[in-house]
């Protein structure tokens, strides 16, 4: 039996428009063929007893309200929506109706989060034109948080099998929802359970309409990965809930593809290497020479870029003499795609000024203060004596987090099933984190023991096997500075991170060292 017929999958590719370049008969032909790739996958999940990777769904505890919700992102990025979850109050938890009564409306509910940090971003999938291998990474994610099985440390050869399996997820990734969403959807269809799936981009897009009034003229701005950009998921969704909730203003949408922003965030070191003194080969961020993602030296001091202790590399110790400027820093990052996407409006026809930003990525709220003072920078900004954004951005500019939405559709729908656990503890949350499989011998690692990027773009979709294990929250996989801004930015979320590293049994087998003080 075939799970995907050739005719829907072509009509689905072709509503999010998954890649951003010309269809040839070779893409055609690739599409036509990624029925029996994706049927892998889905089949080893339903089928095949003796894989890592197999589900019993005949005994899986659906509509059961004691199990877990799953939440899951390409890297820790998606901490953000999962944050929103955390801290949400939106009802009143005595009678359950709309308004806040000063508790989390979640606080009874356990969450388990993975980040498939191994194979991220995602967003370059698309470009690379391998959105089959996003495709089925994203069912590999929705098949652990379905199943029992992880590692308890990377060297591991058995895996464990006392995980609970949950009870709805959350794809709190926007190219995974812009993606995969629907394949998703198909899956659980045929896993014969009931579930519910909830992706980011709808509920952001109706944050964001939120922002104006139903007559107001307007742009908003798309800041996600290449790769969510490229499928054009969030201007197709804008415009659809914008026709459907009777907005009759004029509402322009300008996509910024934040090319290295998730990436410096997750400190993915072809974007940023705090170790650098001077510019490298294998760097993938905006340069001078980049067609797609070119800094203009003509904008220099528009970007305003900070060059201290090397958050730029640059050829020269002058820096109006670089031939080669690299971006190192997630604030660059920043500063570089803010000003591209005013001077995208600036330059289009008939602009309608700037009213909202919608952060179209989870790891870019973590930068929202930036995001914010760059947009105060350029609204202030004088070229011989004049304001050349003002006339194109509001003083006040809306910068939509779409997770506080995704919160607000998951309550709803678990009022609806009557799947609040009356007794759960949000303390007991678990946290897991994929990394390399250096027990297949197929896997090739870098210098930093990370995929390379040709490796992790040039796998064959189909082809089944661990390219990773997913083990629980470490310092051995995650860094004392992401920890740090953790800390910072989500303290909330930071203390359920830190009580599973601690006191889980899960990580009993850690050291010492590695556990979250």
């Amino acid at each position: 039996m075939k799970y995907f017929k050739s005719q829907y999958l072509m009509a689905l590719l072709v509503v999010f428009g998954i890649s951003c370049k010309e269809t040839n008969t070779k893409d055609v032909a690739k599409n036509e063929s990624s029925e029996e790739k994706e049927r892998a996958i889905i089949s080893t999940i339903l089928e095949k007893e003796d894989s890592f990777y197999h589900v019993n769904f005949d005994d899986y505890p659906e509509m059961d309200n004691s199990l877990p919700i799953g939440v899951f992102d390409s890297g820790t990025g998606g901490l953000t929506v999962l944050d929103a979850l955390v801290n949400f109050d939106g009802y009143n938890n005595e009678n359950q109706e709309k308004g806040s009564d000063e508790v989390p409306d979640f606080n009874s509910e356990k969450f388990i989060y993975l980040a498939d940090q191994a194979n991220m971003p995602y967003g370059n999938y698309s470009s690379e034109e391998k959105t089959d291998l996003l495709i089925e990474h994203i069912l590999k994610d929705t098949q652990f948080l379905l199943s029992d099985k992880y590692y308890r440390q990377a060297g591991d050869t058995v895996f464990q099998r006392d995980k609970q399996p949950v009870k709805s997820i959350v794809i709190a990734c926007n190219t995974a929802t812009a993606y995969g969403s629907e394949f998703i959807r198909e899956f659980i269809e045929k896993t014969g359970i009931e579930l519910k799936v909830i992706g980011v981009i709808d509920a952001g897009a109706r944050g964001t309409l939120a922002t104006l009034e139903k007559d107001e003229n307007g742009s908003i701005g798309v800041m996600a990965t290449v790769g969510t950009i490229a499928s054009k998921g969030y201007e197709n969704t804008l415009l659809k809930v914008k026709d459907e909730l009777g907005y009759t203003g004029e509402i322009q949408v300008f996509n910024q593809g934040g090319h290295g922003i998730a990436e410096a965030v997750d400190e993915e070191p072809d974007f940023i290497n705090k170790d650098l003194e001077k510019p490298r080969e294998d760097y993938r961020g905006p340069s001078l020479n980049d067609e797609n993602f070119k800094i203009d030296r003509t904008l220099m001091d528009i970007y305003n870029f900070d060059f201290d202790h090397n958050k730029m590399l640059c050829d020269s110790k002058n820096t109006d003499d670089c031939q080669i400027l690299q971006i190192n820093d997630s604030e660059n990052y920043v500063r570089y795609h803010v000003v591209s996407l005013l001077e995208k409006i600036r330059n289009a026809d008939n602009p309608q000024p700037l009213k909202a930003i919608v952060l179209g990525c989870t790891h870019y709220p973590y930068l929202t203060e930036e995001i914010n003072q760059v947009l105060d920078e350029l609204y202030n900004y004088q070229k011989n004596g004049e304001h050349i954004y003002r006339d194109f951005m509001a003083e006040d500019i809306a910068i939509v987090d779409p997770a506080v939405n995704v919160a607000d559709e998951l309550y709803v729908y678990m009022k609806q099933k009557s799947l609040f656990n009356p007794s759960g503890d949000i303390m007991n949350s678990e946290f897991f984190i994929s990394v390399p499989n250096t027990e297949n011998e197929n896997v090739q690692l870098d210098d930093n023991g990370r995929f390379p990027y040709d490796y992790k773009y040039g796998r064959t979709e189909g082809e089944i096997q661990e390219y990773v294990k997913v083990v629980p929250f470490s310092k051995n996989n995650i860094s004392e500075e992401t920890l740090d801004r953790f800390k910072n930015s989500i303290p909330e979320t930071y203390k359920l991170v830190e009580e599973f590293t601690r006191s889980n049994p899960k990580t009993e087998y850690l050291d010492e060292s590695a556990r979250i003080e």
